[in-house]
């Protein structure tokens, strides 16, 4: 089985991004340690020259050994805390796994 990459984009609502990025961060960078089948992260906010962000802020990438352990993964609980926080306060969110 090939890896899966699961990129998450992100546009928040009014005055949320430091709150929420605080809370967040520690989590989305503890996946590998803490969830099976997470080979590596990386997260952050765009640092591109370019400016085709298109108002999306914030992103993050997980890399998985397999399809199946993206789809645990996504119904982890430690998974599940930090959606349902960017699902509270984003204006809205991108993901696409390749």
């Amino acid at each position: 089985m090939s890896q899966v990459t699961h990129v998450v984009l992100v546009a928040w609502k009014d005055g949320r991004a430091p709150a929420v990025e605080e809370s967040i961060r520690p989590a989305i960078r503890a996946f590998s340690e803490t969830i099976s089948g997470v080979v590596g992260v990386a997260e952050g906010n765009s640092s591109s020259p370019e400016g085709l962000e298109d108002g999306l802020e914030y992103g993050f990438v997980v890399t998985f050994e397999t399809p199946q352990a993206r789809d645990s993964y996504l119904v982890d609980p430690r998974h599940r805390v930090v959606a349902d926080a960017i699902g509270d306060n984003a204006e809205r969110i991108v993901v696409f796994d390749i």
